[in-house]
């Protein structure tokens, strides 16, 4: 016991996803959780922490050195992929509030565009390169104490950032083989920009199919139109990997076992308990609300909710989606003596 007892964040984090005991579930996220008072220290604006390599792990870095919440992530918009297939994108530079890029110009306007190809210099393309030297750069400030992650978006996600979300979720259900080749496109692309990060050194990366959410999807359309993607994304990535989808996934929890990814993350609003008895051992990471609770909510009522989320059998302690810039530093630290302190 004397050895888990003095695990380090990393050495705790890359066992667990080794299969290996830990002395406590890890408490740490593969998305955004840049913070104000993390931007406020280092004087930097929000908008510009987009576009520089440098600012971007610097912030990702000071979330760490701030709280001690055990990671350090870039970036922390979702717009890396579609730029550099080719939309255009508002980082909102003239701005001093929280807004975070969104696509301006998307690259499908119909249903006869959907038969797109990548760029021949896709991975040189809008901010891959730059996202790329920001793994590096936080590897080497915090790299050696903490896990360093990044995400990539998962191709229904994806679709929906380059087309009519509303037109992408039709055609799904009238015409799923229209879909599918598109899918199959971008599954390849996201493996070509995920490669592009594991080269960086990502210690993990979270595929994020936010989109595919049972919310939307049946679980019959997930494991038809989704879950092959999936698997061929999953099935070519080497570092470890963690599949994010937002909503209630308890139906689809097994089929995303199924994708290959050697972690599941599930958002507040499953069931853990019961998503444990479905996907059995398989690494299962949640699920508190990000913003009424982390963000919004007192140090007791995070104590309590983190509490619970260990207590229902998680692996890692995960946010349900991006941690909000404003979250109070005092509430990631009451988290983090939570999880540390934490006996079942």
């Amino acid at each position: 016991m004397a050895e888990t007892r003095t695990m380090t964040p990393k050495e705790r984090i890359l066992r667990l996803f080794a299969g290996e005991k830990v002395d406590r579930p890890p408490c740490f996220s593969g998305m955004g959780n840049a913070t104000t008072e993390g931007l406020g220290k280092l004087g930097y604006k929000f908008a510009a922490i987009h576009s520089n390599a440098k600012m971007m792990a610097d912030v990702a870095a000071a979330t760490y050195k701030l709280s001690g919440f055990e990671c350090g992530v870039v970036p922390f918009d979702l717009c890396v992929e579609a730029e550099a297939l080719g939309c255009e994108i508002n980082v909102y530079a003239h701005l001093d509030d929280i807004l975070y890029p969104t696509i301006k110009k998307k690259i499908i306007h119909n249903e006869d565009e959907m038969g797109i190809s990548i760029p021949q210099d896709f991975t040189k393309r809008g901010r891959i390169p730059l996202v790329k030297e920001a793994i590096g750069l936080v590897k080497a400030d915090i790299g050696g104490e903490v896990a360093v992650g990044t995400y990539v978006l998962g191709p229904f996600t994806l679709a929906g950032q380059i087309m009519e979300l509303n037109d992408l979720l039709k055609l799904s259900f009238k015409k799923p083989d229209k879909v599918g080749g598109l899918l199959d496109i971008l599954a390849d692309a996201i493996v070509l920009c995920a490669k592009e990060f594991e080269a960086a050194g990502a210690d993990y990366i979270t595929v994020r199919e936010m989109g595919a959410t049972s919310d939307v999807l049946s679980p019959r359309v997930f494991k038809n139109l989704i879950l092959p993607y999936l698997k061929k994304i999953f099935g070519q990535l080497k570092t470890n990997t963690v599949l994010h989808i937002c909503g209630k996934t308890n139906d689809i929890a097994p089929f995303m076992v199924e994708s290959g990814a050697t972690a599941i993350s599930v958002d507040q609003k499953n069931d853990v308990a019961e998503t444990r008895k479905k996907i059995g051992n398989a690494l299962l990471f949640g699920n508190y609300d990000p913003y009424n609770v982390l963000v919004a909510g007192s140090q007791a009522n995070v104590r309590q909710v983190i509490r619970k989320c260990m207590d229902d059998g998680v692996d890692a302690v995960w946010p349900g989606c991006d941690i909000w810039p404003t979250v109070p530093i005092e509430n990631i630290k009451a988290m983090m003596d939570e999880v540390i302190n934490y006996r079942r």
